[in-house]
């Protein structure tokens, strides 16, 4: 049996009754989860936010957000509209630059966020290269948290993430701008594996607990190294090797770079075998054939081609 599908057609009669313009509002609160900053991003007084908020309202008669000390939290009708919504605006937003001549002095703003120990590798030399365009961009450097990442670049607070490939969902897009690799540090001049095994390590990472990127690769091949100290900064875990003679440090080659050495630490090649680390960006897919974003992500390729 043959079955014909009809296509679903738009109803144009009750966009009579609708007003879009207060669409982007819902978002702008459901994500800045505040009327007043949502008014911030959209350059309209707080008066007029809430204004435009009771409209919607009504016209959806549904609450949508209901306040929880000073935040504004959505109920679940409109945890059930966000993604469509954001989607519909995001196809609008794309189609209203597609024919749009586009013009590099229109960037204005350049935001990424990048973790401490990668911002020297990447961000210098970012900014030498937009300069050089002459360009007047305004930089914004922020410190990575990966529990907002996603969100930070849906909401486009921010640009890019720099960071290390990694798994962000299926939203996120990622491109490799720089490989590195681990070296080691220490007051050694020669070590074999067995050495680097029953010496204790410094552990550098910003997170409170969990194991280090090191220790994954390592105990995948069963291996297990003892880490007798755990700092936040290489720059700090290099001063604290000085004073220990028999302690190692792992250390990308590349963050090792904008250091200054101790000349009494010797940096030797790594006597076990670890992934090469791929650094990148990481972007929202949905802007994946923005205008602006299309000349961004094409000048960074440049920089470190």
């Amino acid at each position: 049996m043959n079955l014909i599908h009809q296509n679903r057609k738009i109803d144009l009669s009750i966009f009579h009754h609708l007003d879009i313009n207060l669409y982007p509002l819902f978002i702008a609160i459901y994500e800045q989860k505040s009327i007043s900053k949502a008014a911030q991003m959209l350059y309209v007084s707080q008066s007029a936010a809430s204004h435009a908020l009771q409209r919607l309202r009504q016209q959806l008669q549904d609450d949508l957000f209901v306040r929880a000390g000073a935040k504004m939290l959505p109920t679940p009708f409109a945890e059930q509209i966000y993604h469509p919504i954001s989607q519909a605006l995001f196809s609008i937003q794309n189609i209203s630059q597609q024919r749009q001549q586009f013009d590099s002095s229109m960037v204005k703003t350049l935001k990424i966020a990048v973790h401490d120990e990668i911002e020297p590798i990447i961000f210098p030399r970012l900014i030498q290269h937009f300069n050089q365009l002459n360009l007047d961009i305004q930089f914004q450097s922020f410190r990575l948290d990966r529990k907002t990442a996603v969100a930070d670049l849906a909401a486009q607070q921010i640009d890019f993430v720099i960071d290390l490939q990694q798994n962000y969902g299926d939203k996120i897009q990622f491109q490799t701008l720089v490989q590195d690799y681990y070296v080691l540090c220490t007051h050694q001049n020669h070590i074999t594996a067995d050495d680097f095994f029953s010496a204790p390590h410094i552990g550098v990472s910003s997170r409170r607990e969990g194991i280090l990127l090191e220790d994954i690769h390592l105990n995948k091949k069963k291996q297990n190294r003892q880490i007798f100290l755990r700092c936040q900064h290489y720059s700090t875990a290099l001063q604290i090797l000085e004073q220990y003679p028999t302690a190692m440090l792992s250390i990308p080659k590349g963050i090792l770079s904008h250091f200054q050495i101790p000349k009494k630490l010797n940096v030797l090649d790594y006597p076990v075998d670890l992934p090469i680390l791929n650094i990148g960006m990481f972007w929202y897919k949905d802007l994946l054939e923005n205008s602006r974003h299309l000349f961004l992500r094409g000048e960074m390729i440049k920089i470190f081609a």
